[in-house]
């Protein structure tokens, strides 16, 4: 399935070796565990005043406040199994005037984008945005955010089935685009919801102060990516892991090879660089996206922690961390 062009090691790939920080990039530091106790979470979607919705793949939303501790505030129901779940959260654009929070959320059938309004402190009833995506026990995707444009960014998985991300009438394997209501926006490329098509399995993004989305994705068994995200581009799985040089595909911006060394989830962009957290390599890592080290990789706090599934700003400037070992999972404030 994967030819030659999976095995290019160029710089065109970014394959950099991991360094120490340096010290005009001071190395962040952790702090405050902000709630613990928690299994599998994974969505974090701040709200007015620095607190957040945390959601856990089991169903459960939390508001986790900025001082510490969390409160159970409603359940998104899913059948559970797999690497489906509960996933992706974010607050509507103008989330103060109506109270909308979208969920990212496996159903028995499919995964789907729906929204529910937080009022009075909890959620209340929900509303399917968009269904039909298709789902497995991996690779389901799950990220989701508003972009600078106020349109939803989703990111789904190929669900183990390669050939659907190369599908363009096909909603995995992708990154969507869609209007907060659900509808295609006129400027999409195919006159579907499909913004970028080829992919594996995106779980990170975010976009840097230029406007230019980034998203991370997990590999098979050679390479791990950081990409930017580019209208319309195929980013080439599952016939090329990595980048092609010259050929077809959009290639990465940097890798992470072997897979075992990163395996990236969430993604947030803050001062110049990309924080990527780390499932199997058990690691926050940054890489500069801009200047002479553009591509400079620093693998930060190291089996710490364990699994980080989510990496966030906070309105304090903050990143604020997930844990995905399954067993008293925590949500960690890092400093900057």
């Amino acid at each position: 399935m994967l030819d030659r062009r999976t095995l290019l090691t160029a710089s065109a790939a970014g394959t950099a070796t991991l360094l120490a920080p340096t010290a005009a990039e001071a190395a962040p530091r952790a702090g405050k565990v902000l709630a613990r106790g928690l299994e599998i979470p994974w969505g974090v979607a701040f709200l007015p005043g620095g607190s957040a919705l945390v959601t856990e793949r089991n169903g459960g939303v939390h508001r986790v406040s900025k001082r510490g501790g969390r409160r159970r505030v409603g359940e998104v129901s899913t059948p559970g199994g797999g690497e489906g779940g509960l996933l992706g959260a974010a607050l509507h654009p103008r989330f103060r005037r109506n109270g909308w929070v979208y969920f990212y959320v496996s159903s028995a059938n499919d995964n789907r984008v729906v929204r529910s309004r937080y009022e009075g402190g909890r959620l209340r009833g929900r509303e399917v945005v968009l269904a039909g995506i298709p789902s497995g026990r991996i690779h389901d995707g799950g990220r989701i955010a508003f972009g600078p444009d106020g349109l939803l960014y989703v990111t789904t998985g190929d669900t183990g089935n390669g050939e659907l991300a190369q599908r363009r009438r096909s909603l995995a394997g992708k990154i969507l685009r869609m209007t907060p209501g659900g509808g295609v926006p006129a400027d999409n490329p195919f006159g579907n919801h499909v913004w970028t098509y080829g992919h594996r399995n995106v779980q990170g993004l975010d976009w840097d102060r230029r406007g230019r989305l980034w998203a991370t994705e997990l590999g098979q068994n050679t390479r791990d990516e950081l990409n930017r995200i580019r209208r319309g581009r195929n980013y080439g799985w599952p016939d090329v892991e990595g980048g092609d040089g010259r050929g077809r595909y959009a290639d990465p911006f940097v890798t992470w090879s072997p897979t075992s060394t990163c395996s990236p989830s969430g993604l947030a962009i803050a001062q110049g660089r990309a924080w990527v957290g780390a499932l199997a390599g058990e690691a926050l890592f940054s890489v500069r996206l801009r200047g002479p080290n553009a591509g400079r990789k620093v693998r930060h706090f190291h089996r710490r922690f364990g699994r980080i599934r989510t990496v966030q700003q906070a309105p304090d400037r903050s990143l604020w961390i997930t844990t995905s070992n399954g067993v008293n999972d925590k949500v960690i404030r890092i400093r900057l």
